[in-house]
């Protein structure tokens, strides 16, 4: 699959002028843009503008209502619960952290459940909208059913992403992963190309461990990272993000015709509020500088999660952001 390296302020344009003519608001267009774009740039290239396609069908078949925008439903304190309307997952995202961030900014915590919305793309993105404010950041959501229990033969669980960021000076750490050894977007972008995983993917249907991810997306039958302990943690996160928001569980959003009225959390802490800046820069550097010290098999790097975003980031602004041929045509297209 070649690829082919695309300025950003051309990538972040072309979006936006397609959402503009699909109905976008002007702001909302650009934000949207934005957020496809600079997940390429950040090299995520699995949520990226490789679903951007799936998110116009969306947009098209009446998933994504790009008129919705989330509505207060109930507060109290530092805990809001809202309510997305089937709006744009990415666009009630940004939203609901910039909400909670808000509210960690009045009482050092802000939590904003949001029930009823779309797919979230690259989850990502909202830890680092609250490290950019030197706030920390947590989110989760659940998904359709795509991952099984441990030893079960058919999927009950979401593979349930979660993000954990924290701010620090010399680069923030951003952990953003789902509960499958694999994402199903790095599946379907190894499965196109026609490559295997390095370690095992998921299961086949005799139930056996396999490295093919065209084999894993036919059965939805992903891995659970840490087997049994993530299958544990998708569980909770799916309980958490239902009953806080009052949403959909992953198997109410199993029996819809495609993935749709997710529940969300969005978490944000404020050092400054919370009385933590005397140590918090410190005990950050202190940690990071340990655990990069750590020796290294011969050929291999020790890194932090995030660590190499911001390197690519500024690769992709100097080079341009890859961006596949196909994909990259196709997207095109739309502007026709």
């Amino acid at each position: 699959m070649k690829d082919l390296l695309i300025p950003f302020p051309e990538l972040l344009d072309t979006l936006r002028q397609i959402l503009v003519r699909e109905g976008f608001a002007g702001d909302e267009a650009h934000r949207c843009a934005e957020l496809f774009a600079k997940t390429d740039l950040d090299g995520v290239r699995s949520h990226g503008v490789e679903r951007f396609g799936r998110f116009l069908s969306y947009i098209r078949q009446g998933v994504v209502l790009m008129d919705k925008k989330p509505v207060l439903l109930s507060k109290s304190g530092f805990f809001e619960r809202w309510d997305g309307q089937l709006g744009s997952g990415n666009l009630n995202a940004q939203a609901a952290m910039a909400r909670a961030m808000a509210l960690a900014s009045e009482h050092g915590m802000g939590c904003v459940a949001l029930a009823h919305t779309n797919h979230w793309m690259r989850g990502g993105s909202y830890g680092w909208q609250a490290v950019e404010q030197g706030k920390i950041g947590l989110c989760f959501t659940n998904t359709m059913p795509n991952m099984p229990a441990w030893d079960a033969k058919e999927a009950r669980l979401g593979n349930n992403p979660l993000v954990i960021a924290i701010p620090r000076k010399n680069g923030p750490a951003v952990l953003d992963m789902a509960m499958s050894q694999f994402a199903y977007g790095k599946l379907s972008r190894l499965a196109a190309t026609g490559q295997t995983t390095d370690f095992p993917a998921g299961f086949n249907e005799k139930g056996d461990l396999t490295h093919d991810p065209q084999v894993v997306l036919e059965n939805q039958s992903a891995l659970p990272m840490g087997m049994w302990k993530g299958a544990g943690l998708s569980l909770m996160i799916d309980l958490l993000a239902a009953l806080l928001s009052g949403g959909d569980s992953v198997s109410g959003i199993g029996k819809k015709p495609l993935e749709s009225s997710l529940s969300q959390v969005f978490i944000s802490l404020d050092p400054k509020v919370l009385g933590l800046e005397a140590w918090f820069a410190d005990k950050a550097e202190a940690i990071i500088t340990d655990y990069l010290g750590a020796e290294a098999f011969e050929g291999k790097s020790v890194f932090y999660p995030g660590q190499q975003t911001l390197r690519t980031r500024k690769r992709n602004l100097e080079n341009g952001v890859p961006v596949a041929e196909a994909t990259w045509a196709q997207i095109i297209n739309e502007l026709k």
